[in-house]
């Protein structure tokens, strides 16, 4: 049996849950036990998709965010309002559902708290089991160790490095690297190119497999720590007994 991405999200899908799960990383909206709506710090919003992409223009979403925010029914009055179609606006949304739930469902020490009856003030568009994103959480998870297993790299500054000759790059992996500029993490990349934060994940991975970008290496372990008499040692007449305890304490530090 396969174990629950988050055993809380399990139990309140079960118990057909409504309100916010909030995790350290971002937070999943459920209606009835089901996903509908996530968003985390890590990854672009609906607006963010819509607007960078020229589908729909800043004033227009602003618009409907004071006019329908405290219905909400922010996506319904997009549609309603001939901005978006009804297929574009789902197809959006759920990518946007799909790439905040991998943020927020990412392992964390932290607490997990559930929030019974909140709801976001977007509204509903299309809910989605939460077995599905958690399945898909967990593909996401594998698909990015596949390609390149040194997750340092995904929110660490993207240094990009030079081709090799006759190194291909593809037009999308040329837009991502021209826009890092050794300070932008893939999150700061996704927002300024309006892309998924996961697809985002993913080019920086292919990227650093070919090369193409730094993998940032990991800090060293600190050194082992030895008691303070050891380095007073030098400055006394070695003895046997001293010898011995300078030698226990490196074996032990070992």
């Amino acid at each position: 049996m396969t174990t629950p991405v988050s055993p809380m999200l399990a139990r309140l899908a079960a118990e057909k849950a409504t309100g916010a799960l909030l995790r350290d990383h971002g937070t999943l909206y459920l209606v009835d036990g089901r996903v509908v709506h996530a968003e985390s710090p890590r990854s672009p919003g609906v607006d963010v998709l819509l607007t960078a992409a020229g589908r729909l223009p800043r004033a227009g979403w602003e618009e409907a965010v004071d006019r329908a925010g405290a219905l909400g029914a922010v996506g319904r009055f997009l549609v309603d309002s001939g901005r978006l179609r009804d297929g574009e606006l789902e197809i959006c949304h759920l990518g946007a559902v799909f790439d905040a739930a991998f943020f927020a469902l990412a392992p964390t020490a932290g607490p997990t708290r559930f929030r019974y009856g909140v709801a976001h003030w977007f509204g509903t568009v299309r809910p989605v089991d939460a077995e599905t994103v958690e399945r898909e959480t967990r593909r996401r998870r594998e698909l990015l160790d596949s390609v390149w297993p040194y997750p340092a790299v995904d929110a660490a500054p993207v240094v990009p490095r030079p081709a090799a000759p006759g190194q291909p790059v593809g037009a999308r992996h040329r837009a991502l690297l021209a826009a890092a500029d050794g300070v932008r993490t893939p999150a700061d990349l996704a927002r300024l190119l309006g892309r998924p934060a996961f697809h985002t994940l993913l080019d920086v991975r292919r990227l650093a497999a070919a090369g193409l970008v730094e993998t940032p290496h990991e800090a060293p372990p600190p050194p082992p720590a030895v008691p303070a008499w050891v380095g007073e040692v030098a400055t006394l007449d070695p003895d046997i007994a001293l010898l011995r305890r300078l030698r226990d304490a490196l074996e032990a530090a070992l």
